[in-house]
């Protein structure tokens, strides 16, 4: 009875002086990186979502550290409304590239002005937390895992082949009133193939130039354990993959990376801890030299061979055998290269024999960071603080070799067909030297110190508080010896003060605020204070909620509201400063004959520019219902960022700016408001065997500029109350028919216009269609739509999990307005144009509809008229995506039990398999680049 009183007083004892607390048993799951720290899980307060990676990773592998975040977190749309968030990796400034998803613990999105405040002014569009593994106590562990897997092409862009281009741009020739480029004869000989070299249909997705599949592999091995005084982690990682293209130097193309990463924590004394992480990445890519998907994109299938073959040359011509001898690029032993006036460098021949690049990048990462607890001076609390030091080197080794290319002439001599001359371009160069093409270097340093309070009082106040300063600096230069191109470094520093209370885990009050400094502002005007208050109550655990709400297992309600000033949305240094310059406009002398440039002003000056600030205001809702069956995480938000920059164009009169000089000066002036509801809803349940759990995120989302410097005649085109994302353009109302509807139509101001092309509405019933004729169509997809959702599910029975994710949007809109579909003058045909509108004299001869198609009529200008965003060319961007599919089977531990394995797992997946859209054709078709793949990996991961 003793031994326990005596217990019970010291466990008092403790609880009093704040070592323990309600929530201090929270295991590691429940604790989520904020800023600075870390918090229960349940005791967040909104606008913060967190996804633990090592969960996700026994299910789902993926490579990038981000990896389909979207389907984890409501409100994450790659982006954080939109905007481009800080990335912190370890709490450093980093690229989410420079660390791999197997060695990432957590990612937690920082949404509220209120996670976000004691970043400063860098961290206003929201804040991404990466945090890495660490060691745990425990024998050693040695977990090793291995992919290899095959990236498949989804589509391709379909062009005509050579014989129906030539046909359709003589089509096009008719339509214009010019003479056809192509006769019957070439035509017919391109078709039959008889002669590639003599009538090339170069077809640029043939196996001839493309693999069907190219492959993936990687091996990683993490190793960790320790005891009460050191703890490590260590991750060493090698990936290698290869290309889809086969043609010339580009077969050998490739990407090695390489990684090493080291995480130490140590206890030094019973009261001061300390951790150190080093990190080195080395990345080796080589590729052949030239454009090849641009190239696929815009070069006419029938406009030049790339080989001339030696074998068609004509024997009696001693002219063409000296060209061969003394080539030093003979392809395959049988040809030349081609190539014409225009053309006299191409991708053929780079790809042949024009060299390679080999890009070289190395980097270095290093955090040290100590903490010593305080608690002789006051119990609870601490004095933490650390520093990092990164180094980036990237540089290009490079061989590039110039080259002849010949374009033949063809005869037919006594009925055979040969190359009887050669036009020659360029010479042949030899070189042996590589050389240092691009090269940069770049080096990020951070700081932090912080000081830490922490302490509950009486069971049920408690109490943190954090006072910190922290900092960074990134410095880039742009040449071999860093000592040449330097760039205006990138800073950030700011004070930061947190302070929190709650009583009984029920009732909350958190200030949080940044003292922040920027210096592109003028001197006086470079500090702010960025204050947020927030308040939470955990109504659940209220005696008359109980009462009558039994299915609530936790129900909090949180509200906040915060102003903070940023000076990212300040593009440059010294736009408060007027300046002059000595090209401010050319004057004559008064004699009419003679003159000389002037000095003008270029920008006034306004000393009080200042901070741009986003004021927010933020609710949200954290529940669980059923026995923790389902949870929610709700949240709506009002963000309205105001003092935007611009120079005043409407504010002051118009003789303070013209074409050669300007007083105009950049002003705090432009508004702008985001708002919606970010979710996510969780489902965990059992039934017999079978445990499964489904996850449902998403956002609706709002955009509007709400203040602008602008004047239009016409009040629709105010972009003032439209959305920030707006598309803008014209109304199609169909094709014109015949002369008579264009006689009868508004005027279009955008060139010759004929029967076969765009009809746009006279919006403002003018007379004219010009660009006072465009309204807003909808909302651009591209950046974020007005619903964005994320979705996974797992199901589990016995040693069976079958993982699937996925993503989507809707509400949003885009247009067919790349060069596959807007196809000007002698440009590559697609086969949009198959569906074309054909035109005809009549007998009046005059050009009317023949077959209205759905593309409008072919032409060989460039036609501005018809290749306008209109809403000809829009289609909705309502899209679903299969992001992931995975299989695993994780060996039972008892089969294990005779070996020396811990843990078999061994797994099949596919990514970014399936878009169902109306749209999914296009959306999955790349133009102008490398294609879209789908990627199939088998991979395994065992523990020793």
């Amino acid at each position: 009875m003793k031994k326990n009183k005596k217990t019970y007083n010291i466990l008092f004892a403790l609880l009093l002086s704040g070592s323990l607390s309600l929530y201090a048993q929270e295991s590691k799951d429940s604790l989520v990186n904020v800023a600075f720290g870390k918090t229960a899980k349940t005791d967040l307060l909104g606008g913060v979502s967190s996804a633990s990676i090592t969960e996700i990773l026994t299910k789902s592998y993926g490579t990038y550290s981000l990896d389909n975040l979207e389907s984890f977190v409501g409100g994450y749309t790659s982006n954080v409304w939109g905007q481009s968030p800080l990335i912190l990796v370890d709490g450093v400034p980093r690229s989410a590239g420079d660390v791999r998803m197997v060695e990432v613990e957590s990612v937690t999105v920082l949404k509220g002005a209120s996670n976000v405040a004691l970043y400063g002014s860098n961290a206003a569009k929201g804040v991404i937390l990466i945090t890495t593994k660490r060691g745990v106590v425990e024998p050693i562990s040695i977990d090793v895992r291995a992919n290899t897997g095959l990236y498949s092409p989804k589509r391709y862009p379909t062009y005509l082949n050579a014989a129906e281009y030539m046909t359709f741009f003589n089509e096009a020739s008719r339509n214009d009133g010019i003479s056809e480029r192509y006769t019957a004869e070439q035509i017919y000989h391109t078709s039959t193939g008889e002669n590639p070299y003599q009538y090339p249909d170069v077809d640029f997705y043939s196996s001839e130039y493309l693999k069907k599949v190219y492959s993936r592999s990687d091996l990683t091995t993490e190793i960790s354990g320790g005891n009460e005084r050191a703890r490590y982690y260590t991750n060493l990682g090698l990936s290698y993959d290869n290309d889809i293209l086969k043609y010339g130097d580009t077969k050998n193309n490739n990407a090695l990376n390489f990684n090493v990463r080291a995480n130490v924590d140590m206890n030094l004394t019973n009261w001061l801890t300390a951790s150190t992480d080093a990190v080195a990445i080395v990345s080796d890519t080589y590729r052949a030299r030239g454009d090849f998907w641009g190239a696929a994109a815009t070069l006419r299938p029938n406009w030049f061979s790339p080989l001339v073959p030696i074998n068609m040359f004509d024997p009696e011509n001693t002219t063409l055998q000296t060209i061969v001898q003394s080539s030093n690029n003979i392809v395959d032993g049988q040809y030349l290269l081609g190539g014409t006036s225009n053309d006299q460098t191409n991708t053929f021949g780079d790809m042949l024999v024009a060299g390679y690049i080999k890009s070289k990048s190395r980097r270095f990462m290093f955090n040290v960071n100590a903490n010593a607890d305080l608690r002789d001076i006051t119990q609870g609390l601490s004095l933490n603080g650390g520093y990092s030091l990164d180094y980036q080197t990237y540089y290009n080794e490079a061989f590039n070799e110039d080259y002849a290319v010949y374009q033949p002439t063809w005869s037919n001599i006594d009925g055979k067909t040969m190359i009887t001359s050669l036009t020659k371009f360029n010479n042949d160069v030899n070189s042996t030297n590589e050389y240092i093409g691009e090269a940069n270097y770049n080096q990020t340093m951070s700081f932090r110190a912080q000081l830490d309070y922490d302490r509950t009082f009486n069971f049920d106040h408690n109490i943190n508080a954090s006072l910190l300063g922290w900092g960074y600096h990134i410095q880039q230069a742009k040449d071999a010896n860093h000592d040449g191109s330097t760039y205006q470094p990138v800073r950030n520093a700011n004070l930061g003060l947190q302070v929190a209370y709650n009583y009984k885990h029920r009732y909350y009050v958190d200030f949080t605020g940044a003292v922040v400094h920027s210096a592109k502002l003028a001197p006086g005007n470079r500090t702010a204070l960025s204050p947020t208050i927030t308040l939470g109550w955990r109504i659940s655990d209220e005696t008359f909620f109980k009462e009558n709400i039994s299915f609530f297992d936790n129900l909090k309600l949180a509200a906040s509201y915060g102003s903070l000033n940023q000076d990212i949305d300040i593009s440059n240094y010294y736009m408060y400063q007027g300046y002059f310059v000595n090209d401010g406009g050319w004057y004559q002398w008064r004699d009419g004959v003679a003159g000389g440039w002037t000095t003008g002003s270029r920008q006034g000056e306004n000393l009080g520019l200042s901070f741009i600030k986003r004021n927010e205001f933020r609710i949200g809702l954290d529940a669980a219902m059923f026995n923790n069956l389902i949870t929610v995480d709700a949240n709506y938000f009002r963000q309205d960022t105001r003092g935007l920059l611009t120079q005043g164009s409407t504010i002051f009169p118009s003789y303070f700016s013209n074409w050669d000089f300007s007083f105009l000066p950049y002003l705090n002036y432009n508004n702008d408001r985001r708002s919606g509801v970010d979710y996510s809803v969780n489902l965990n349940h059992k039934v017999g065997e079978l445990n499964y759990s489904v996850g449902l995120t998403g956002m609706y989302f709002s955009s509007r500029a709400t203040q602008r410097d602008e004047v239009y005649e016409d009040d629709y085109q105010y972009r003032s109350g439209k959305a920030l994302d707006a598309y803008w353009g014209y109304i199609s109302e169909g094709i014109f028919m015949n002369q008579a509807e264009i006689d009868n139509h508004a005027r279009q101001t955008f060139g010759e216009v004929l029967p076969g092309d765009i009809k746009y509405r006279d919006v403002n019933n003018d007379g004219l269609i010009d660009s006072r004729d465009q309204v807003e169509l909808g909302q651009n997809g591209w950046a974020v739509s007005p619903f964005t959702y994320g979705v996974n599910v797992t199901l589990k029975w016995k040693n069976v999990t079958l993982f699937a994710l996925g993503n989507g949007q809707s509400g949003a809109i885009g247009f067919n307005n790349t060069a596959y579909h807007w196809i000007r003058g002698s440009s590559k045909y697609s086969d949009v144009v198959l569906d074309r509108t054909t035109i005809e004299k009549n007998t009046a001869g005059e050009w009317e509809v023949d077959d209205l198609g759905s593309y409008p009529r072919l032409t060989t200008t460039s036609n501005s008229n018809n290749f306008l965003n209109s809403t000809y060319w829009m289609y909705k961007n309502n899209r679903f995506n299969l992001s992931r599919v995975q299989l695993t089977y994780d060996f039972d531990k008892s089969t294990l039990n005779s070996s020396f394995l811990r843990g078999l797992s061994i797994y099949a997946n596919g990514d970014n398999l399936l878009v169902i859209s109306k749209e999914s054709k296009m959306m999955e078709t790349n133009i102008g680049s490398a294609p879209q793949y789908r990627f199939y990996n088998i991979g395994f991961k065992a523990s020793f």
